[in-house]
């Protein structure tokens, strides 16, 4: 499905009448489009006078240190490779409300989590939850589904994932024999895995440019 940035504007902003906080998911494969969309949904609610704000699963990557202790930091970038306990604690604090939230961001310069980069204020209407596996039908990421609002999935097919992602790797700089590597032994994995195992989302959405 092909959607226009307003239309799914409009509809957050009918979903969430009547409510004080409306959290929204947006998930699907690496590659995908989901922070574009994050990013402009919420600039466009913001435009619309309302509050929000991005909450990004990225901030919550382990450090490379322990996944290196762990034989994971090929992998960086699955489902085990994120603090999981600690993304869940932030969404549950956020679905409660009351009261400031801060929230880690991740540098993909420098491939790390900056910790307390972002603040959510308890004021903020609308928060757009961003990663990859906020549907994964997978436990511990299924103690997520009660949080949320409105769920969109972003799903390209396979081929459209690998082109984006070769061209994402390629613009940093890695040759090729890199960009094979995070292809087909991490990105590409994770995204069909993220495909097979989710759970359906109130709003599918074939690509994000």
């Amino acid at each position: 499905m092909t959607l226009k940035l307003e239309t799914i504007a409009e509809d957050v902003l009918r979903r969430a009448e009547g409510k004080s906080r409306f959290i929204i998911a947006i998930a699907g494969p690496p590659g995908a489009g989901k922070s574009t969309l994050a990013d402009a949904l919420c600039d466009a609610l913001l435009a619309r006078g309302e509050t929000a704000a991005v909450l990004p699963m990225d901030g919550f990557h382990m450090d490379n240190g322990i996944l290196e202790e762990r034989g994971l930091l090929s992998r960086k970038g699955a489902p085990e490779t994120f603090d999981v306990r600690g993304f869940l604690d932030i969404v549950f604090a956020v679905r409660k409300g009351g009261q400031e939230v801060l929230v880690p961001v991740f540098d993909r310069s420098r491939e790390i989590a900056i910790a307390s980069a972002r603040a959510i204020a308890p004021e903020t209407h609308f928060i757009l939850a961003e990663g990859n596996y906020l549907l994964l039908n997978e436990a511990p990421w299924t103690a997520l589904s009660d949080n949320f609002d409105l769920t969109i999935f972003v799903g390209p097919s396979v081929a459209v994932l690998e082109e984006r992602l070769r061209n994402r790797w390629q613009g940093y700089g890695l040759d090729a024999a890199a960009v094979h590597a995070k292809l087909f032994e991490n990105d590409l994995p994770n995204g069909k895995r993220v495909i097979e195992n989710t759970r359906p989302a109130d709003i599918h959405i074939d690509i994000w440019e």
